[in-house]
């Protein structure tokens, strides 16, 4: 477990200060997903899969987070506003929830979105009005139809079964996002 900890301290380590001395040089620093996965193949806390899906899911949910927090200032249709809040605090709970067995696993995660996600939310807080309303109900529904079939695969799938057993438990919650997102979607026509 020592050797775990110092290994994994080292590669963190050294990450981090090739990111501080090259940043312009480094596409590492723009892509904090790529990064969390590198320490994880590195240090190998668990499966690849299970590490990969681990990643993926802390970048998507502080995302559902971020956009939610925007769709609530912006938004003008009661529904979307009402969905908004419900992703801020359904997914900072599931994030949470992740942090905190990421945590016991030595599992690294994202600290920030990842560039691509960055890049959706800019597009959509150039947005206004029923523009942005429908926008944003798109995403939600484009992206809690991949969410389903990931958290899906996972908690059929992963090796780690804790991981396997927070993907199950969160599936529910997602399938109901999606349900609300589809309908509110099909409302904004």
């Amino acid at each position: 477990m020592k050797k775990t900890i110092l290994l994994a301290t080292a590669v963190l380590g050294a990450w981090m200060l090739s990111s501080c001395n090259n940043n312009a040089n480094n596409p590492q620093s723009e892509k904090p997903v790529d990064s969390a996965q590198d320490v994880n193949e590195a240090v190998k806390p668990v499966d690849n899969n299970s590490s990969e899906f681990a990643v993926k899911a802390a970048n998507g949910g502080m995302m559902e987070v971020e956009m939610g927090k925007l769709a609530q200032e912006k938004a003008q249709n009661p529904r979307v506003k009402a969905f908004a809040a419900m992703m801020v605090s359904d997914h900072t709970k599931a994030n949470d929830e992740l942090k905190e067995l990421a945590g016991k696993k030595n599992i690294a995660l994202p600290a920030e979105l990842s560039t691509e996600s960055k890049e959706h939310m800019d597009k959509l807080a150039k947005k206004t009005g029923k523009d942005f309303d429908k926008d944003y109900m798109d995403m939600m529904v484009d992206d809690h139809d991949k969410d389903v079939n990931e958290f899906d695969k996972a908690a059929n799938n992963l090796e780690d079964a804790d991981l396997k057993t927070w993907a199950s438990k969160t599936l529910p919650t997602l399938r109901t996002h999606q349900d609300s997102a589809k309908a509110i979607k099909s409302a904004l026509k």
